[in-house]
């Protein structure tokens, strides 16, 4: 993690839920940093002079202590020379840090044991992925946790980690947004996983999202969907990832990778449930009459879709690749509940409706502002009676307050 920690922007969020009655849960990727992030928070509360504790279960031996239940988990916290009582009695709080819960047989009763009847003890904990933690989680927990999504870096965190200070909220012209512009394309080509990030050598960056591929969506997915076709399963793969920012047709896919639809939905439930990709639905006011019921598929990581297509990172920017790391910042930054696509029986389509508390706002993304069109984007509007829409861009020039760099989105 290097000498100083980079703070990621989530944390300012998880923050305000310390202190609370609620378990904390951090879910997402594998190697998106949800234990960077607990060892931040780790060392914040340290900084507070607060008492912590951490329990990384890739050491089975920390399992066995935690699956045998609570009296095990407390004694072991007495051993290590906290004095509960002490810290029970003086109001004080034990901060106690459970990475890769889902590792427990039945963490349901220890966490809602621990929230219920020792309330001086506050629990963060992360998870692999929401299948893993809904499939190991019980009702019982209903009210008593609070979730945070972890996804790989954001543009504005790329650049944090690659130890620059741009202020891009002020960048407007000149030698600053050609530099920006310069790194939003790296940011694209490359990624927003934080070991790619910090890696300087393209040739590595390469190795360690292979490594990625090979280990964790491949091996890891492939145990949970209980893939039996391991060829078959990749081959899917790779036409899903070439898909990116395209219509699901689960028809063609089953005949071209020679999968049942059955098991094609299959392997799609458990790849969006490990934020490996995302299936947006349309957005209407009226499905019946204008739009087509079928999602979009997107990635979340250019990186890792590159890779999966093409077998390599790309010098090129590709217009689908372009549009995948654009919806990543819109995730991010709104939440990937709030994102649809829009399309009518006439093929106009708008590549993102971002809705928020009432307010629709359809977003376009190309690579070049000149190659923006304008007659779907009029449709829309007229159709829903708005004005303000977006196109975010990334060469030539701006052509008035529509149009923005992706990290004005």
């Amino acid at each position: 993690m290097g000498n100083k920690p980079i703070k990621r922007d989530v944390i300012d969020e998880i923050v305000k839920y310390i202190d609370t009655d609620n378990i904390i849960v951090l879910h997402g990727a594998r190697q998106v940093g949800k234990t960077y992030i607990l060892y931040y928070l780790e060392s914040l509360l340290k900084s507070r002079d607060k008492l912590t504790f951490f329990f990384d279960l890739e050491d089975s031996r920390l399992i066995d202590v935690l699956d045998a239940g609570v009296d095990s988990l407390l004694t072991y916290l007495r051993n290590e020379g906290f004095d509960l009582g002490k810290i029970k009695s003086g109001n004080e709080r034990l901060y106690v840090f459970i990475d890769e819960v889902q590792y427990l047989n039945n963490p349901s009763p220890l966490l809602k044991l621990l929230a219920d009847h020792h309330k001086y003890i506050q629990l963060i904990v992360s998870g692999s992925s929401s299948f893993n933690i809904k499939s190991k989680f019980s009702d019982s927990l209903a009210g008593r946790t609070v979730d945070f999504e972890v996804f790989n870096l954001s543009f504005r965190e790329f650049i944090r980690f690659r130890g620059l200070a741009y202020e891009l909220e002020n960048i407007s012209s000149g030698i600053h947004l050609d530099k920006a512009i310069e790194l939003y394309h790296e940011y694209v080509f490359f990624g927003g996983y934080p070991k790619i990030a910090l890696e300087n050598s393209v040739e590595k960056k390469e190795k360690y999202l292979q490594q990625i591929i090979d280990t964790y969506i491949k091996k890891d997915i492939r145990d949970l969907a209980h893939v039996k076709d391991i060829r078959k399963f990749n081959s899917l793969l790779k036409v899903l990832a070439s898909q990116s920012g395209q219509l699901l047709n689960i028809a063609q896919l089953a005949n071209t990778c020679s999968i049942a639809k059955q098991t094609i939905e299959s392997y799609l439930f458990i790849l969006e449930n490990t934020y490996v990709l995302k299936l947006v639905t349309p957005f209407s006011s009226n499905p019946k009459v204008e739009v087509v019921k079928a999602p979009k598929i997107f990635f979340y990581d250019t990186g890792l879709l590159e890779m999966l297509w093409l077998g390599g990172l790309q010098k090129n920017l590709i217009g689908n690749i372009f549009e995948t790391s654009v919806f990543a910042e819109l995730v991010k930054k709104y939440g990937a509940q709030n994102i649809h696509y829009w399309r009518n029986r006439n093929q106009n389509e708008i590549d993102f409706i971002l809705e928020l508390k009432g307010r629709v706002l359809p977003i376009e993304a190309k690579v070049s502002f000149r190659s923006f069109r304008r007659l779907s984007m009029s449709s829309f509007c007229r159709r829903y009676n708005i004005d303000e829409y977006k196109v975010v861009g990334l060469i030539g020039q701006k052509e008035g307050r529509n149009y923005i760099y992706p990290w004005e989105a």
